[in-house]
């Protein structure tokens, strides 16, 4: 039986990098040590924010991402608190090489803010939207990749990355995303967060697909099915034990995202559920091809990222459950 619950209330709210450049400046009032690197994009990363108020802190690179990155480690080796942004296909695609030899590997601590996230940048076309993003930064050993669904969210994991010691990726979008947290919550490194109980399957999603969870669970109630939604935020380290729990509890879980399927959060909550508690999964995202440009709504509904699209997924998976004699 499907438990009574209250309706969970999607608002408005600012897209993630405009609030990622609001806590950047909080961030520099507070601490002299914080320093910032922008690719000649300040304006559209929300970093102009830091630059107009501490613009002795503030450096511009140029279109020259890599070089940002190698500056970034420099400073952030000479003990500064540095964030370098840029565009997310921009900065882990043209930097990967400056990311792997002169961050990960000596573990700098530097963090990497990627904004215009996926295909809802929309009309600017597939040569800037980053639907590798996430597997580029998990790749490199020791990182901590972290993915926002909405503005509370973005702030907090911003003071988050940078009280850490080691490096972070930080992904955030360019369309304005639903506001689901209150302001204040907290959200730690490795740690997730359950939105909706749910007793039949399980939804785990990241970024602007968490809103699309949200909206496919309820969608899923009206028909009488008890799903579950996690907003899983740190993508490296996963919360391993809400992922157990979830295979466990539920027997069943879609994972959505705005990203590649092949190669992102699908992938490493398969290998966890695979190690641990093996179950029947479904996956929305991407599907091994690069956007058309149009308006973010044409294209998250194009290529099937939306609640409609997610709700599929779990019925799929619950018909695969069922037929297997699963409970």
């Amino acid at each position: 039986m499907t438990p009574v619950r209250p309706k969970f209330e999607l608002k408005p709210g600012k897209a993630t990098r405009e609030a990622f450049g609001k806590a950047l400046a909080e961030l520099g009032r507070e601490n002299p040590d914080v320093v910032v690197c922008d690719a000649d994009l300040s304006k559209s990363t929300f970093t102009a924010l830091f630059a107009k108020e501490f613009p002795e802190r503030f450096f511009s690179c140029g279109i020259a991402e890599a070089n940002m990155v190698s500056i970034g480690a420099g400073l952030a080796s000479a003990g500064k608190t540095a964030f370098v942004s840029s565009f997310s296909a921009f900065v882990l695609n043209k930097g990967f090489e400056q990311l792997r030899v002169t961050v990960a590997y000596p573990r700098v601590n530097l963090k990497i803010v990627g904004t215009h996230s996926g295909i809802s940048i929309g009309e600017d076309g597939p040569s800037q939207m980053s639907v590798e993003d996430l597997s580029l930064a998990c790749s490199l050993a020791g990182f901590v990749v972290l993915s926002p669904a909405d503005e509370v969210a973005t702030e907090a994991l911003v003071r988050a990355a940078a009280a850490y010691d080691g490096p972070v990726f930080l992904r955030c979008g360019r369309v304005k995303a639903p506001l689901i947290y209150s302001p204040g919550e907290t959200f730690s490194i490795g740690g997730s967060r359950e939105l909706i109980g749910g007793s039949e399957i399980t939804i785990a999603a990241t970024g602007l697909l968490v809103a699309e969870a949200i909206r496919a669970a309820e969608t899923l109630e009206a028909e009488g099915v008890s799903a579950r939604v996690l907003d899983l935020y740190s993508i490296k380290p996963l919360d391993q034990e809400a992922i157990v729990r979830a295979a466990r509890e539920t027997g069943a879980i879609v994972v959505a995202e705005e990203h590649l399927v092949d190669s992102g959060l699908g992938v490493r909550v398969a290998q966890a559920v695979a190690r641990t508690h093996p179950c029947v999964m479904e996956f929305v995202g991407i599907q091994d091809t690069y956007a058309e440009s149009g308006t973010p709504e044409e294209l998250l509904d194009k290529y099937g990222l939306v609640a409609r699209d997610v709700a599929a997924a779990c019925r799929r998976a619950l018909t695969r459950k069922r037929g297997a004699g699963l409970q």
